[in-house]
């Protein structure tokens, strides 16, 4: 079915005021997000025995806080990209929604079999929950691609001209590839709240050793975005690399211990600690909760080997 001009417009005016309000709540949930500190520290109403750094609820507070402030710079600049009818908006929308849907489908499935396992929801309410899951993916991810990527919507952003720049110039896949190592690069830091655990072919280092290695890795994937954006060769190669140990590594780590054994690594306080013991977790599940988003940027970068690999005039 065509989408007509007005249509269009129509639709991308309220997508911009959409992102607009979402990244405004977030700009302004961020901030207050950091009272619920107080609310778990001593005096406060939820304080227990050992929260603090290296804590869960500590960690999840402040990944949450991240989550808010990433979320409010993506879709405040994206709201005022659609409204102003910038250029960039389209190669962005599609780039990130491409990511929704690599990484989207182990992180569902995952959900789905953690949900199942430890809700163990009725059969009447099956038929919602995979509804709601189909909704979140793939359908709204699929829709919004096939939007973007519209002859309408393409007129409509480059009805002022479009400039020659890296972000048009690059192929898609390349951009997939290097935004995926970027998130990688974000969600490296967040074994760093946890007693800085870090995978080793089989073992797990904590501490200062685990700290040094998620830190060296963060700093070479964050040079590998570069370079793959740069279209270079030895990022190719360095890539497939670093991306192979990691994922090879969290598999061979994960699914060698048990859960009990990771956690008693973690410095996690002793209600926590109890807590987690209750949950039906198994090495799998951590293998695909840490694997999946290094195996899902490797893919990628296999992927765009023939877009990447160019010979650069000097």
């Amino acid at each position: 079915m065509k989408i007509s001009d007005r249509t269009t417009n129509i639709i991308v005016q309220l997508a911009g005021l959409a992102l607009l309000a979402i990244g405004l709540v977030s700009a302004l949930i961020g901030p207050l997000e950091t009272h619920v500190y107080r609310q778990f520290q001593e005096g406060g109403p939820f304080h227990y025995e050992g929260f603090g750094f290296g804590s869960l609820m500590f960690a999840n507070i402040t990944i949450q806080i991240a989550g808010y402030y990433v979320i409010a710079v993506l879709c405040l600049t994206l709201g005022y990209g659609h409204l102003k009818r910038r250029w960039w908006v389209r190669p962005a929308m599609t780039t990130l929604l491409i990511d929704w849907l690599i990484v989207g489908l182990p992180l569902s499935l995952l959900a789905l079999m953690i949900l199942l396992t430890s809700k163990r929801p009725d059969l009447a309410s099956l038929p919602f929950i995979m509804l709601g899951f189909l909704l979140l993916y793939p359908a709204l991810p699929i829709t919004l691609l096939f939007f973007y990527r519209s002859h309408p919507v393409r007129r409509e952003f480059e009805a002022s001209g479009i400039p020659s720049n890296w972000l048009l110039d690059t192929p898609q896949s390349v951009r997939v590839a290097a935004s995926l190592l970027v998130l990688l690069a974000i969600v490296l830091h967040f074994p760093l709240l946890l007693g800085g655990l870090f995978p080793l072919f089989g073992k797990m280092a904590a501490g200062l050793p685990g700290v040094l290695l998620i830190d060296v890795s963060i700093f070479a994937t964050a040079v590998l975005a570069w370079g793959v954006s740069r279209r270079s060769r030895w990022a190719w190669w360095g890539a497939v690399l670093l991306l192979g140990l990691l994922t090879c590594s969290s598999a061979v780590t994960f699914l060698a211990n048990t859960p009990h054994e990771i956690m008693s690594l973690m410095p996690l306080a002793p209600l926590e600690k109890e807590a987690l013991s209750g949950i039906p977790v198994q090495g799998y599940h951590l293998a695909l909760l840490t694997g999946m988003i290094p195996t899902a940027a490797l893919i990628a970068v296999v992927l765009s080997r023939r877009g990447l690999i160019v010979q650069r005039s000097v």
